[in-house]
C-alpha cells in the first residue's frame, strides 16, 4: 500500500468526531494498561525557538510514530505513522487541523466520562480553533441542549455561533461576560490564551464539569488555584506530562487522576451529581499517532 500524504482538507473531510474520540479513548486505555509507550516531549533548540517532538508506540495496533511542531514561526505541524510489523511508513499528515482535533477528542472523552449523564448545557469561553474542536467532539458524544459562548472579541463569538449552527447543528447564544458563560452549566470549556484567571471559582455551580485547555502553570493559568478547593475530582490525560513541565501546575498534581484509568474502570471519577470535576488537558503523547492512524484507515477503506 502506498504512503498517504494528507493535509488539512483531508482531515476536515474524512475525520469525523466519533472516529477521533474512539481512537483517543482506546489510546488512553492503552496508556493506562502499558500498551501505549509515550515518552516525554523532546525539545530541539534552534536558537530562536525549538522543534518539539512527541512520539508514541501503540503496541496492540502495531503502529508507532511522532508529531513535530515548532516554536519559531508557528509552522504547520507534521505527524508520521509507521507499522511496527513491517516498518513501512503508512501516512504523513501535515497542517494545523489534526492536532487541535486530537485535543478536542480527548476533551470529548473527558466530558463523556466525567460530566453528569445525559444531555448537557454547555458554556464555552474562547472562540478559536481549540474551542471549536472541543465543541466538535463534545457534540458527538453528548446532546447539547443549550449552549453559550463568549470571547474577548464579540465578532469572533458571533462567527463561532454561526459556524456551530451551520456545520454541527448546534445552536449557540453569545454572551458578553465569562460569568454569564459559566454559571449554571453542566459543562464549561475554557480555551483561552489568558495568563491570568478568566473566572472566579465560586461561579462554578455544583455538578459542573470544567475542562481547561489553556495555560495552567503557577505563573500562567486561565483557571484560579481556588478551583481545586471546589473540585471533587481533578483529571488529566497524562500525569507524566504534568509532572514533566518545567513549572508546577496551578492545580495540585498530587490530586490528579489519570483519565485513562477512569475510562478503563480502574479509578473512580464522578461519584455524585453535585460533584465538580475538572479536566486538565495536556495532550497525551501518542494520541496524535492514534488519530492519524484512524484517519489513514478510514481513507484507505474508502479508496
Amino acid at each position: 500500500m502506498s504512503v498517504l500524504l494528507l493535509d488539512d482538507h483531508d482531515v476536515r473531510t474524512h475525520l469525523d468526531a466519533l472516529t477521533a474520540v474512539r481512537a483517543v479513548r482506546e489510546a488512553l486505555v492503552a496508556a493506562h494498561e502499558g500498551a501505549l509507550h509515550a515518552p516525554p516531549r523532546v525539545h530541539a533548540d534552534l536558537g530562536d525557538g525549538r522543534l518539539v517532538f512527541t512520539a508514541g508506540h501503540l503496541r496492540a495496533r502495531e503502529l508507532f510514530g511522532f508529531r513535530c511542531y515548532d516554536t519559531v514561526v508557528g509552522a504547520e505541524q507534521l505527524v508520521a505513522v509507521w507499522g511496527s510489523d513491517d516498518g513501512r511508513l503508512r501516512a504523513v499528515v501535515h497542517g494545523d487541523e489534526l492536532g487541535p482535533r486530537r485535543t478536542g477528542a480527548i476533551g470529548g472523552v473527558a466530558v463523556d466520562v466525567a460530566a453528569r449523564p445525559g444531555a448537557i448545557r454547555l458554556g464555552l469561553v474562547g472562540a478559536g480553533q481549540q474551542a471549536w474542536t472541543q465543541l466538535w467532539a463534545v457534540s458527538a458524544v453528548r446532546q447539547v441542549v443549550d449552549a453559550v459562548v463568549t470571547a474577548r472579541r464579540p465578532e469572533r463569538a458571533e462567527a463561532f455561533a454561526r459556524r456551530a449552527a451551520d456545520e454541527l447543528g448546534v445552536r449557540i447564544r453569545t454572551v458578553g461576560t465569562v460569568e454569564e458563560a459559566v454559571r449554571d452549566r453542566d459543562v464549561v470549556i475554557l480555551a483561552t490564551n489568558s495568563t491570568e484567571p478568566v473566572l472566579e471559582a465560586d461561579w462554578i455551580a455544583p455538578g459542573t464539569h470544567v475542562t481547561t485547555i489553556g495555560p495552567k502553570t503557577v505563573s500562567r493559568h486561565e483557571v484560579p488555584a481556588a478551583l481545586a478547593d471546589h473540585a471533587h475530582v481533578l483529571l488529566t490525560d497524562s500525569l507524566a506530562q504534568v509532572r514533566g513541565y518545567g513549572e508546577a501546575p496551578v492545580l495540585p498534581a498530587d490530586r490528579m487522576v489519570d483519565l485513562g484509568a477512569v475510562v478503563a474502570g480502574a479509578a473512580p471519577g464522578r461519584t455524585g451529581p453535585d460533584e465538580i470535576t475538572v479536566f486538565c488537558s495536556v495532550g497525551l503523547a501518542g494520541t496524535e499517532v492514534a488519530v492519524a492512524a484512524a484517519l489513514w484507515e478510514a481513507m484507505a477503506r474508502g479508496r
